[in-house]
């Protein structure tokens, strides 16, 4: 009899244990299937958080991108000449260091959005954009201020010398106004945290340079 107590006793201690292992592993489970997808809603919610943006985002994109664009141009128009002062080819080298990571950060975040790179339907001066405008708010925001026209370019293209030089930093001083002008918009109006960030580096860094373009002009 006592053998058989004994064997009893064990038979149910050992369905006990069982019993514990199964919820044990019953409780992990649950948990190791739950973890992921909670940690993938975590994430994919900050994903949509960082990538909330709103249309004075797109604009300051696609504006930026031919302003960037252009000013690199004349920069490089600059640089291609002789006889310029080193102070104002160090300018045209800085400008173009600054601007190109932008111009492919500016692309990224329009792809990101799905958003075209340009603007549709506009030019460079968007002549007739300030008529029919009334009823439409912050529209007249869309004209990209200080760009040069063709004849401008075509003047700073043909400029030699000092003459060359003097040109390119009063074409750059418009141009950079015009920037400032734009970022400070974005500043007030935007949403996107990065683009926001990006248009404060562009307006202190530019403002900068217009002013060291201004002390340079009286040098020559």
């Amino acid at each position: 009899m006592n053998n058989k107590k004994f064997l009893a006793v064990g038979a149910t201690a050992l369905a006990v244990v069982f019993a514990a292992a199964a919820c044990s592993d019953t409780g992990t489970g649950t948990t190791v299937a739950t973890s992921p997808a909670t940690t993938s809603a975590t994430a994919t919610s900050a994903a949509d958080e960082a990538a909330a943006h709103n249309d004075a985002d797109v604009m300051f994109a696609q504006m930026m991108l031919p302003h960037h664009s252009q000013a690199i141009e004349m920069s490089d128009m600059l640089l291609a000449k002789q006889d310029i002062p080193a102070d104002v080819t160090a300018l045209a080298e800085q400008i173009k260091a600054a601007q190109g990571p932008e111009i492919e950060q500016l692309e990224s975040w329009l792809e990101q959005w799905g958003e075209p790179t340009a603007m549709p339907e506009t030019g460079h001066d968007m002549p007739g954009m300030d008529e029919g405008m009334d009823g439409m708010e912050g529209m007249e925001g869309m004209e990209m201020e200080g760009m040069m026209s063709e004849e401008d370019m075509q003047a700073l293209s043909e400029a030699q010398g000092a003459d060359a030089a003097r040109l390119f930093l009063e074409q750059m001083i418009a141009h950079h106004e015009g920037a400032v002008d734009m970022a400070q918009t974005e500043i007030e109006d935007g949403q996107f945290p990065d683009a926001v960030e990006m248009a404060r580096t562009i307006g202190d860094t530019q403002q900068q340079e217009i002013e060291t373009m201004r002390q340079l002009l009286t040098t020559l």
